[in-house]
Formats: C-alpha cells, structure tokens, sequence
C-alpha cells in the first residue's frame, strides 16, 4: 500500500491527486483514492478508485477451523436435521457425543444443494484397525454427489494410490500422503469449482478443485475428468448447477464433525 495513504490530508502526491471521496452513506467516512489513474483492464474501476466498493464484512471463525458467519452449517454436532438419505428419508447414521457416525446401510446427502463452493469437513476413523487396502474406515466425501474426494486410513495402510485419503476417486492420488493415525482428527478443506456447460448441454469447462488436507495442499486447482467412480472413467455428463453434498456409508464406522460450506 502507498504509505501516502496514510496521510489523506496531503491533497498532492507524486503520482496525482489524492481525492477524498463523499460516500451516500453518511455513517462511512471519507474514503481516500486517486481519480486520474488508468482504468484496470476488463473492469470499470480505477486503479485505487475512491468510488470502488468495499468488500462486505463477514467475521471469521476463531480458528481456520471454525466456520465463519457467511457459512452454511451442515453439521454442529447438535443434529442431523440438514441431512437426508438419497430416498428423502431421514438419516440412518448415529450421532454421539457431538458427532456423526456412519451407520446403518445408506449414505447421507444434504437437504441443500450447492455448486462453486469453500467446503470445510473433519472426519476420523476407527481407532481399532482391523482389514486392509480399501477395508479400512472407508468413505468418501462427494461434491455435487458425483465427484468424490477419497476418505480412507492410510496411515501405514497402502491400497492403490488414486484410492487413498484424499484422492480423487479413481483419477488422482494426492500430491503427498499426511494422513494422521488411525482415530485421529483429520480436515478437509476442498474449494470447489463446478463444470460450465452451454445452453445445449455440451460441456465448456470442466470441475476443478483444491484440497488442503491437515493443512496441507494435496490438490492444487486440479482439472476433473468428471464424476469419479469405482473402475471405470464415466463421460461427463450435463447436470444441474447445485446437487448435494454426499457423505459416503462405505460400512465402516467413520465419523464425522464441523462441516460447513460457503458458497461462492
């Protein structure tokens, strides 16, 4: 930031002239800015224009953890009400102390439906390991319930690599492996980005998504090839612009706590 900024009272600068901008609202103060700046490319502001709005306060979490006030909570620990099966039935899976288990036979989606998203989810999985490869807390979370980012214990546990915590299902595995042991706490933290299709259906942009796993980028504005599945590469297909978020009953008992998503 040009430190003249500081001082709105100094009415010329080397680069212009520094303006105080009157705002409609007569509770926002007097805005500093430059007039006589080039106009920035594909937009119609100025560059430090006066009269460009602010960006709308939002408060953030306490923790990057912690959902900020824009977020939509999906779950809090207190219930599965923005959960239902994919037959519009209530939930199957259990919650206890604070989180949800997988349980029963069906998986759960939200009762919301959402697209371009910042999407926040921490999960675990059984302390007690017992199977091996793909038999071990096996889930999964799906943007859009088609495009899945792996959820697995494989901390010391190898399956095939685009099967791992944090692939993308059945396309790529994450760019580093910082699964914690088994029970642990783990985060997802995934920005997602839907495909763009035209008014006929034909596909103009692919999905791309970001995952920060534990804090970690494991998936950096990685392109999709489209929904991810078991063995197979399916075409990429039109759909709607929002679908649920899907959280995947595998059989095995993985939990789950503090989801929330922004959407963008």
């Amino acid at each position: 930031m040009n430190h003249r900024l500081a001082f709105p009272l100094l009415a010329l600068a080397a680069t212009g002239t520094l303006l105080l901008a009157t705002s409609q609202d007569p509770q926002e103060p007097k805005r500093p800015g430059y007039t006589d700046t080039p106009l920035i490319p594909g937009q119609t502001w100025r560059v430090h224009d006066p009269k460009r709005p602010y960006p709308p306060i939002v408060k953030p979490g306490k923790t990057a953890a912690d959902a900020p006030a824009d977020a939509v909570i999906l779950f809090d620990g207190t219930s599965l009400d923005a959960w239902q099966t994919h037959d519009g039935e209530d939930p199957t899976w259990q919650l206890l102390d604070g989180v949800m288990q997988v349980a029963g036979n069906a998986s759960v989606i939200t009762k919301q439906k959402f697209g371009d998203c910042q999407l926040h989810v921490e999960w675990a999985t059984p302390a007690d390991r017992s199977g091996g490869s793909q038999g071990m807390g096996n889930s999964g979370v799906f943007l859009m319930n088609l495009y899945e980012v792996q959820v697995l214990d494989t901390y010391n546990n190898h399956s095939y690599a685009d099967g791992t915590a944090a692939a993308l299902y059945g396309q790529n595995p994450p760019d580093v492996n910082v699964c914690r042991p088994s029970g642990e706490w783990q985060s997802y933290d995934i920005l997602f980005r839907a495909p763009r299709f035209d008014a006929e259906g034909e596909l103009e942009q692919k999905a791309r998504i970001t995952v920060i796993h534990n804090g970690v980028v494991v998936h950096w504005d990685r392109e999709l090839l489209g929904p991810t599945t078991h063995r197979n590469v399916p075409p990429q297909n039109a759909h709607p612009d929002a679908l649920p978020i899907q959280l995947q009953n595998h059989g095995d008992r993985v939990r789950y706590r503090n989801i929330w998503i922004r959407p963008l």
